[in-house]
C-alpha cells in the first residue's frame, strides 16, 4: 500500500516537474541558442533531483540547500504558473500580440518569483516575538507570576544553524524568562550539523532561573540512537523530558511527552497519575493533538509547535483542518493551548503567511495581586 502511494505522489512530482520546465522552456526557446537550451534540461533534471539526493548521499551540505530551495521555487511555481496561464489564455479575447504576453508573462512571473523568494526568506530569517496572557486558578510562586518563553521548531541543520541559533538565545534572554521550553524538532533529521556547528554550546548561554527543558518532535528521530540525541542535548544544560514528569520549584509540574509518531509513547492518563494536580502543571507536547485528554488529566498550560501555521500559505488552510489549535492560542475549561508556529523552518527557508517566532506565555496564577 505504501509503495503504491509513494510511486503515486512520485508520478504527480514528475508531472508538476514537467509543467514547471515545460512553461520555462517555451518562454526561453525563441531567445536563447542551442547550447543554452541543453543547459536548461540538464540543470532542471539536476534541481528535481536535488532532495534526493541529498537524502542518498549524507552530509552534503550544498545538496541540502539547493534542495531545499528547489522545494520552494517548485511550490511556489506550482501555485503561480496556472494563474499565469490563465492570464495569457484570457489575453487571447485580446488584440495585444501573442509574441509580446509570452515575453512579458514570463518576466512577470520570474519577478513575481524573486520577490516571494525575498520576502519569504526575510519571515523565516527574521523571527518575532508572539506574546499571550493565560490565567490558571492555582497557586502558583510567591509572585503569583511566571514569564515562559517557549521556541520549537528549531530544525537546527544547514540552513538553520550557527547564526539563527545566535538570534534565538539573543532574543529569548532579552525577555528575561523564568523558564524557557522547548517542545520538539530541535534537529531537522540529522545530528551532524547540530555537532558540527557548535549550535549545542550556543544553546547553553540561555538564562532562565527555574532551567530550560525540551521534548522530542518527529523530526528528533533521526537514524542513531534518540539516547545520543538527549545526551547531546543535555550537555548544552537544557533538560530532555521524554515521557516523564518533574516537579519545578517546588510548586510547579513539568510533563514532557514523547513524539505522537513514536510507537511506544505512554498515554497521558497513566503518565501523569501520580503528579499532584492541585499544583499548576505545564505540558510539552510537540504535536497540538489529543487536547480533550489533556483537559481531562487537569493539564494546566500545553505549549506545542509541529504545524509551522502552514509554513507557505495556503498550507495553513490544511493544519487549521488537522488540528483544533494550528497555532496561537485556545482554551478548554482549565486547559490553555498554545501553538507556535516555529522558530525555524523544514525544508525550504522560506515562510509565506507566516513567521519565525520566539512566544512569550505571561501566567498569572489565584495569588497574583494586581
Amino acid at each position: 500500500m505504501f509503495i503504491v502511494i509513494g510511486l503515486a505522489f512520485l508520478a504527480l512530482y514528475l508531472l508538476i516537474v514537467f509543467y514547471i520546465g515545460w512553461s520555462g522552456w517555451t518562454w526561453i526557446k525563441p531567445a536563447v541558442s542551442h547550447r543554452f537550451r541543453l543547459f536548461y534540461i540538464i540543470a532542471l533534471v539536476f534541481l528535481a533531483s536535488s532532495l534526493i539526493l541529498s537524502r542518498v548521499i549524507e552530509g552534503s551540505a550544498i545538496l541540502s540547500i539547493i534542495g531545499s530551495y528547489w522545494i520552494a521555487i517548485f511550490g511556489l511555481l506550482a501555485m503561480l504558473l496556472p494563474l499565469v496561464h490563465l492570464m495569457v489564455w484570457l489575453t487571447k479575447l485580446t488584440k495585444v500580440p501573442r509574441h509580446s504576453v509570452q515575453k512579458w508573462s514570463g518576466i512577470a512571473t520570474l519577478i513575481l518569483l524573486i520577490i516571494l523568494l525575498g520576502y519569504g526568506s526575510f519571515n523565516a530569517f527574521s523571527p518575532t516575538v508572539r506574546s499571550y496572557d493565560v490565567n490558571i486558578d492555582k497557586k502558583g510562586p510567591e509572585s503569583g507570576e511566571l514569564h515562559i518563553v517557549m521556541a520549537s521548531d528549531m530544525h537546527f541543520g544547514y540552513l538553520s544553524g550557527r547564526g539563527h541559533a545566535e538570534r534565538m538565545v539573543e532574543e529569548i534572554n532579552a525577555l528575561k524568562p523564568d523558564i524557557v521550553v522547548l517542545p520538539g524538532d530541535i534537529v531537522d533529521d540529522d545530528i551532524f550539523p547540530f555537532q558540527d556547528r557548535g549550535v549545542g554550546d550556543i544553546l547553553s548561554k540561555i538564562e532562565a532561573p527555574l532551567g530550560v527543558f525540551a521534548s522530542l518532535g518527529n523530526h528528533d528521530q533521526y537514524k542513531g540512537e534518540t539516547e545520543e540525541l538527549i545526551g547531546l542535548i543535555e550537555k548544552s544544560g537544557i533538560q530532555v523530558l521524554y515521557d516523564e514528569t518533574i516537579e519545578v520549584g517546588g510548586w510547579l509540574t513539568l510533563v514532557g511527552r514523547k513524539d505522537y509518531s513514536e510507537r511506544e509513547r505512554a498515554d497521558l492518563v497513566s503518565l501523569t497519575e501520580e503528579i499532584d494536580r492541585s499544583k499548576p502543571i505545564l505540558m510539552l507536547e510537540h504535536q497540538p493533538i489529543e487536547l480533550d485528554i489533556a483537559e481531562e488529566q487537569g493539564i494546566d498550560l500545553m505549549v506545542s509547535g509541529h504545524t509551522h501555521k502552514g509554513q507557505i500559505a495556503p498550507g495553513n488552510l490544511i493544519t487549521s483542518r488537522l488540528f483544533e489549535n494550528d497555532w496561537g492560542q485556545l482554551q478548554k475549561g482549565q486547559l490553555n493551548s498554545i501553538v507556535s508556529s516555529g522558530y525555524g523552518f523544514w525544508g525550504p527557508p522560506i515562510r509565506i503567511g507566516s513567521r519565525s517566532e520566539v512566544t512569550s506565555i505571561h501566567v498569572r496564577f489565584s495569588n497574583w495581586k494586581s
